[in-house]
């Protein structure tokens, strides 16, 4: 029984020492909005921002480790592979590169992650939703440097 004690306490005193590992839980400055149709920002911000911008809502279980790594592992991934909040820094054809990617990404369901989905139901994209970035990646993706404000865009 001493032992499983011991196991126990050693199991406890790790988990205490992990907590000190730090994190990077910060959020950049915001350079540029992505000028998008309303109905597309609501549905980025829902289910892309968090890991695809510098306005990331760290939960609580972002501060617990060891799950506060992994976290911040697919934040960090995710913004260096699309950023909508650094979107001012692609050129025109990487703009389009990135639609086909989004498009890409969301038809094939990889998108959101099923790992973020377990804790975010609400970010799970509807058929409506698939539809609606579909058709805007489609557009946008034709003519990716003109994208100027028109009603109905949001910043």
């Amino acid at each position: 029984m001493a032992t499983r004690s011991r196991r126990w306490l050693g199991l406890l005193l790790v988990l205490l020492l992990i907590q000190a590992v730090p994190i990077d839980r910060t959020n950049p400055p915001v350079e540029t909005e992505i000028v998008v149709p309303a109905e597309v920002h609501a549905i980025l911000q829902r289910s892309c921002y968090d890991c695809h911008s510098n306005t990331t809502v760290w939960p609580w279980y972002s501060r617990v480790a060891p799950v506060s790594w992994l976290v911040a592992h697919d934040v960090h991934s995710g913004r260096e592979h699309l950023n909508f909040s650094t979107w001012n820094r692609l050129d025109a054809r990487k703009r389009a590169h990135a639609m086909d990617e989004i498009d890409e990404h969301i038809s094939r369901g990889e998108m959101p992650l099923s790992t973020y989905l377990w804790l975010h139901p609400v970010a799970k994209l509807s058929d409506a939703d698939k539809a609606i970035l579909h058709a805007w990646t489609t557009a946008a993706g034709a003519e990716p440097s003109a994208m100027p404000d028109m009603p109905g865009m949001t910043h």
